[in-house]
């Protein structure tokens, strides 16, 4: 969605007030999600961007008769505040202790009995009941509503229709029948006798499909229905192909237009459905009619997130693949920047050249980072035509990147020294170094979970007054969403637990505003160290294969282990990579660049 004039965003704002009046509403909350609880959605639901002109992947705007303000987390601070100057919305930046929550602004905003209209197919079960709750004790009262983006947004994108695909049992490593028993055993376990699989990523899991349905996210709009003896998925009969349609008849599934599945939840006569806090509010009421409804965590994710030796070996051969586009993009990348002529974008583009080698390749994970300067201090910032700065020989770019290969995910971040760096730069990239080395060779008890290990990767960081607002790492899926849970490492807890097998990123980061932002990110596979007297443990193996930045390394701040951390890792990027590169020059950067640091 291209920039929004902020005259438009206030035309808009005033047409939806107007709408609100016709329903006696005196207010509407807009969060970022579609009706599957997604972080990244497709176009069809980008109705808070729309609205609001904030293009980030999260947020909640809410408009009143007379006032609009949009919360969103610290990685979209500077980027909100930009994009909202000169609109009616106000930034409320969560988790801040100043920041009021949304019902609390919402008492202050509007009058005692003030109805509150959301949309229910984009709310879930879980922040209806919150918010409901919060706006009680201010005598404001949350409803259901249509959604007004169905009448106000005239050019509105249609939900995508593009075809399902199968993905190869080789880099499944899994039947869909075995994970359909294996959901059926949990379900069973839980005292129920039907599960609604609502989370996109877990749907296309599950099945062993893939679509395009999101950007940079190889999922499709659907619903999975399982029953003790029967599945049933619910999808948009243009998007399935003939072999799609076998193959599911050949896994014991069902067809069903994506929009029977209200009908289908009110006519179920007899059984206990389990339903994901996650699933959206208005499949809640419609399942509540017909049979009891226990909400509960789904047992798709814990599944998911412990992948199987087939999706293990699948990403080792693509963190393969994309660190030899990396190691040949890096080696071109510090000449042409000096050569002159490249930006934040070009050498995005380069990066994805060299990366649509592989025939495995299937697109980013996420829309590339690529921040210089003080760019590299708004975490989640996006180069744009407008934006788009130019590459200098000096100081520090950051680039935040991930690729989409047909058998796995990859995350990568690195912040390059382009040329000569300050002093303030060298220090904050080592002290950010350092909490990631601190992470990567941790050992831990199996179970801990993420929050157990966090200050692991800030300690370097508090003890210099420094921190950062983000996560320290979140799962990655399996040629599927870059992001998933359930666990993750960030200083909220987070009780999911860390289990072998499971992917999990490591990115600590310092921004300086205005100045310079450093994060250094690799992808780790959870896998078993040793079991002693007092329990199993577990610790981490690099999956990424790319070198870290030596040159705004400041030595004296490396103690002898982290020194000797590096040097191994990128031993084991020289090893793994050296054999894959035909080019003698990209075998010369590579070891050049993998040179062992106590050797200096």
């Amino acid at each position: 969605m291209a920039t929004i004039p902020p005259s438009e965003i206030t035309r808009r704002v005033e047409s939806l007030r107007q709408w609100m009046r016709q329903r006696g509403l005196s207010a509407f909350v807009i969060p970022s999600t579609d009706p599957h609880a997604s972080e990244y959605v497709p176009d069809h639901w980008l109705t808070r961007q729309w609205i609001s002109g904030f293009d980030g992947s999260a947020g909640t705007a809410v408009v009143t008769l007379t006032a609009a303000a949009l919360w969103t987390d610290s990685r979209y601070f500077l980027a909100a505040g930009q994009q909202l100057a000169g609109t009616p919305f106000n930034l409320m930046k969560d988790g801040l202790p100043e920041t009021p929550s949304v019902a609390d602004w919402l008492a202050a905003n509007t009058e005692p009995g003030a109805r509150i209209g959301v949309d229910l197919w984009v709310f879930s079960v879980a922040e209806y009941r919150h918010l409901a709750d919060a706006l009680c004790p201010h005598n404001r009262l949350l409803t259901g509503a249509d959604d007004p983006a169905a009448t106000l947004w005239t050019d509105r994108p249609a939900l995508p229709a593009d075809p399902i695909r199968v993905q190869p049992l080789e880099y499944a490593g899994q039947p869909a029948t075995d994970k359909v028993a294996a959901l059926r055993r949990a379900t069973a376990e839980a005292g129920c006798t039907h599960l609604l699989v609502t989370a996109l990523d877990e749907v296309a899991w599950t099945l062993n499909l893939r679509g395009t349905d999101v950007h940079c996210n190889p999922v499709f709009v659907g619903y999975l229905l399982l029953s003790p003896d029967g599945a049933t998925l619910y999808v948009d009969p243009a998007k399935v192909t003939d072999e799609v349609s076998t193959y599911l008849s050949a896994q014991g599934v069902g067809l069903r237009p994506y929009g029977a599945i209200c009908d289908d939840l009110t006519g179920l006569r007899s059984g206990r459905l389990l339903l994901s806090p996650t699933a959206n509010f208005r499949l809640f009421m419609d399942a509540q009619e017909a049979v009891d409804v226990d909400v509960a965590p789904s047992p798709v994710a814990p599944l998911k997130a412990v992948k199987n030796d087939a999706e293990i070996a699948g990403f080792r051969r693509a963190m393969e693949r994309d660190g030899v586009a990396l190691v040949r993009w890096l080696r071109w990348l510090y000449p042409a920047v000096a050569a002159g002529g490249q930006t934040e974008m070009s050498i995005d583009r380069k990066l994805s050249e060299l990366r649509a080698a592989s025939p495995l390749y299937r697109g980013p994970s996420f829309d590339t980072i690529a921040g210089y300067g003080p760019h590299g201090a708004i975490v989640h910032y996006e180069a744009t035509p407008d934006t788009d700065a130019p590459l200098e020989p000096r100081g520090l770019l950051l680039v935040d990147t991930g690729a989409q290969y047909l058998d796995g995910t990859t995350d990568i971040t690195r912040t390059l020294a382009l040329g000569p760096v300050s002093d303030e730069e060298r220090r904050v990239y080592t002290l950010v170094l350092k909490g990631h080395i601190a992470l990567s060779r941790c050992r831990f008890p199996d179970g801990a979970c993420g929050t157990q290990l966090d200050a692991l990767a800030r300690e370097a960081l508090w003890h210099e007054g420094l921190n950062y607002g983000h996560g320290t790492g979140h799962g990655v899926g399996a040629y599927l969403n870059v992001h998933e849970g359930p666990h993750q490492i960030r200083m909220n807890y987070m009780p999911a637990p860390l289990r072998a097998g499971m992917t999990v990123t490591d990115e600590p980061g310092v921004y300086v505003a205005g100045h310079f932002g450093v994060r250094l990110e690799n992808t780790l596979l959870v896998r078993h160290w040793r079991t002693t007297d007092f329990g199993r443990f577990l610790e981490f193996e690099p999956l990424t294969l790319c070198p870290f930045d030596r040159a705004p390394i400041d030595r004296a701040l490396l103690r002898p282990d982290e020194v000797a951390w590096l040097d191994d890792y990128h031993a084991e990027v020289r090893r793994r990579l050296l054999p894959l590169l035909d080019d003698e020059a990209d075998r010369q950067w590579l070891t050049e660049a993998t040179r062992p640091l106590h050797d200096e």
